[in-house]
C-alpha cells in the first residue's frame, strides 16, 4: 500500500510539471518570441519540448515546436538574427532548433539551414588554445556557456555526415577544463580570457574570479550530450566522461542538504544575496540523471539528480490563479561590458556582479532546463538506458 501511494505521489508531483510547460509553452514562449528576436534561450525551449515528446512518446510536444516555427524562419528560409559575418557562438546553437524541424516537417529549408550554421563553425574564429571563442564583441574569451552552444550541435552534425572531427570537439572540452577548473574548489570559473586583456580576467591566467551555477550547468550538460553520441564514435570519448564524473563530484560538494538545490554563486552559500537558483539547478539534475542513464555515473547519482528536481519544484513551482510559474530564475548574466547598447552594466565576474543581476519568474532558462531534466525522469521511469 505504501508502494502504491508513493506512485501516486509521484505521478501528481509529474503531473504538475507537465501542466505548467504545456501552459508555458503555449503561452508564455510565443510572447517572448513576439517581444524579442530568436535567440539560444527559444532553442533550450524547443530542445525541452523535443526531449519531452521523446521520453513521454506524446507528439504534443512537438506541435508547440512546428507552431512557433516562423518565428525562426521565415517563408524565404531566412533564418531570425543570423546576421551575415557575424561570430557569435550563440547563434550556432538555433542549428539545434533547425535541425528539430528538419525531422519533423522534412522541409529542405531547414536541412539548408543546418549545413549553413555548421558552415559558420568552419571558419570560426579560434583563441590560441584552439576553443572557438565566444563572440567578436567577446574575442580570444572561453566561457562555459560557449560549449554548450556549440558541442551538441557539432557532436550530432558529425553523427549524420560520418565526418572524422571528434578529436576537435573533445580537445576543446580537455583545453576549457585546462583553462577554467579550479583544482582547489573542484569548481569551473565562468570564463577565460586567453590574450588576458579583459577587465575582469586575472592577469597570470586569465580567468574570471567567481563560480557562477549556470555556466557549471552548460558544461556539465554539453559533456552528456556530447558523450551519448560520441562513445561508439570516438576512441577519445571517455574522456568526456572522466570530466563529468570530476565536475559533478566538485559540484556535489556545494549542494544544499535541505533543498538540494545549488546556489547563485556555487561556493559561497553564505555570500550576502546569494540565493538556491533554477536553471543552473535544473541543468545539474539533467546531467546527474542523464550521466546514470549513460552508464558514466552508477544510480545513485541518478537518484541524486531526482532529488534535485524535486528541490525545485518543492521550492520554486507555484500554483497561482493563472496556473504555475516557475522562480528563483536567474535572467541573465556574463562577463565584460553587455551586447546590449542600452546595457553598460559593469560584469566583473566577482560575486557580488553574480548575485546583483536580476530573478525572472518563467525565465526561458529555468523552464527549459526542467523540460530537459523532467524528459531525464521520464526516461528513468521507462527504465531507459544506453551505453552500459
Amino acid at each position: 500500500m505504501q508502494k502504491q501511494e508513493m506512485q501516486k505521489q509521484e505521478m501528481q508531483n509529474q503531473e504538475m510539471w507537465l501542466e505548467y510547460f504545456s501552459r508555458y509553452l503555449g503561452t508564455a514562449f510565443p510572447k517572448f518570441l513576439e517581444e524579442k528576436p530568436w535567440n539560444y534561450k527559444d532553442d533550450l525551449c524547443v530542445i525541452g519540448a523535443s526531449y519531452l515528446a521523446e521520453a513521454a512518446k506524446d507528439g504534443r510536444w512537438n506541435q508547440y515546436i512546428i507552431d512557433n516555427s516562423s518565428y525562426l524562419m521565415a517563408e524565404d528560409g531566412t533564418v531570425a538574427n543570423w546576421k551575415e559575418g557575424e561570430h557569435n557562438i550563440d547563434k550556432v546553437s538555433f542549428g539545434r532548433s533547425l535541425r528539430i524541424l528538419r525531422d519533423l516537417t522534412g522541409d529542405g529549408r531547414y536541412d539548408a539551414a543546418v549545413k549553413r550554421a555548421y558552415d559558420f563553425l568552419k571558419d570560426y574564429p579560434r583563441t590560441t588554445t584552439g576553443n572557438f571563442w565566444h563572440k567578436d564583441i567577446y574575442p580570444n574569451q572561453v566561457w562555459l556557456d560557449g560549449l554548450y552552444m556549440a558541442m551538441p550541435f557539432y557532436a550530432r552534425t558529425l553523427a549524420e555526415t560520418g565526418e572524422d572531427r571528434w578529436d576537435d570537439i573533445i580537445g576543446q572540452f580537455v583545453s576549457a577544463h585546462r583553462l577554467l577548473w579550479d583544482i582547489s574548489l573542484g569548481l569551473y570559473v565562468h570564463g577565460c580570457d586567453v590574450s588576458l586583456k579583459a577587465d575582469w580576467a586575472d592577469p597570470g591566467t586569465g580567468r574570471s574570479p567567481a563560480v557562477w551555477l549556470r555556466a557549471e550547468g552548460w558544461y556539465l550538460m554539453a559533456l552528456a550530450d556530447v558523450y551519448e553520441l560520441a562513445w561508439e564514435r570516438a576512441p577519445r570519448a571517455f574522456r568526456l566522461a572522466e570530466l563529468l564524473k570530476d565536475g559533478i563530484d566538485g559540484i556535489l560538494r556545494y549542494q544544499d542538504q535541505e533543498t538540494k538545490m545549488f546556489y547563485q554563486v556555487v561556493d559561497k552559500r553564505d555570500f550576502p544575496g546569494n540565493y538556491l537558483e533554477t536553471s543552473g539547478s535544473a541543468m545539474v539534475a539533467y546531467a546527474l540523471m542523464k550521466g546514470a542513464r549513460l552508464g558514466i555515473l552508477d544510480e545513485t547519482y541518478g537518484e541524486k539528480g531526482v532529488q534535485v528536481l524535486e528541490g525545485i519544484r518543492d521550492t520554486y513551482l507555484k500554483k497561482e490563479e493563472d496556473g504555475y510559474h516557475l522562480y528563483g530564475i536567474c535572467a541573465s548574466a556574463g562577463l565584460g561590458r553587455g551586447p546590449d547598447p542600452h546595457n553598460h552594466k559593469d560584469r566583473t565576474g566577482r560575486p557580488e556582479y553574480y548575485v546583483s543581476e536580476a530573478q525572472m519568474a518563467d525565465n526561458q532558462h529555468g523552464t527549459a532546463a526542467c523540460m530537459m531534466a523532467v524528459s531525464e525522469l521520464l526516461r528513468r521511469q521507462e527504465g531507459n538506458v544506453c551505453c552500459n
